[in-house]
C-alpha cells in the first residue's frame, strides 16, 4: 500500500506492506536509523517518535496509521548544524551512557518542553516513567532535561553554562 507522511519536516511517500511497523519504516525505508527498535512490546520506550508532537512507541504504530500525519524522529531534532536544547542538555549533563534509550529519551522530552517549558523534577519523571534505562538511573536524564527546559531559548555554544552534578 502507498503511505505518505511528513516525517521530520519533508513529505514522504513510499510502498509499504500494510503490517510495516512505524519503527522499520523510519529505519529500514527511510534509513533513520536514531529510532532505535529494542523489545517490540511497547515496554521500553527506545522507538519513541513524536506524532504530531506526542510521544509514540513506534514499535506498537503501523506505517499506515501515520499516514498524513507529522512525524518527527530524534534527527529531526538538531536544525542548521544547531543542536536543540534537548540535546545540548544530554550531551552537556551526560544524560546517556550507552545511548540506546536516548532518542526516545530525547523525543519524550523535546515533547514535554514543547507543552510544559519549566517542568520539575516530578513532571520529568513522570514523562520518561514509559521508557527504560538500564543504565543511568535516571538522575542525569532529569538534570538533562531540566538544563534543556532553562537553556531552551539560548544559541548552544561551548560556555553556556557550566554542568552540576
Amino acid at each position: 500500500m502507498e503511505i505518505s507522511m511528513t516525517v521530520n519536516g519533508e513529505h514522504v511517500t513510499a510502498d509499504v506492506e500494510p503490517r510495516t511497523l512505524l519503527v522499520h519504516f523510519l529505519r529500514d525505508h527511510l534509513a533513520l536509523t536514531g529510532t532505535h527498535w529494542g523489545c517490540d512490546t511497547s515496554n521500553c520506550g527506545a522507538c519513541v517518535v513524536a506524532v504530531d508532537g506526542e510521544p509514540v512507541k513506534s514499535c506498537t504504530m503501523l506505517a499506515a496509521m501515520a499516514g498524513g500525519h507529522d512525524v518527527r524522529t530524534v534527527e529531526g531534532l538538531e536544525k542548521d548544524g544547531v543542536l536543540d536544547p534537548v540535546q545540548e542538555g544530554f550531551m552537556r549533563c551526560h544524560g546517556l551512557q550507552c545511548g540506546f534509550c536516548t532518542p526516545g529519551m530525547m523525543i519524550t522530552a523535546r515533547a514535554l518542553l514543547d507543552n510544559n517549558p519549566d517542568p520539575d523534577d516530578h513532571t520529568i519523571r513522570e514523562a520518561i516513567s514509559g521508557q527504560i534505562c538500564r543504565c543511568t538511573g535516571y538522575t542525569s536524564i532529569v538534570r538533562s532535561v531540566r538544563w534543556a527546559a532553562e537553556h531552551a531559548s539560548s544559541t548552544p555554544t561551548e560556555d553556556t553554562a557550566e554542568v552540576t552534578s
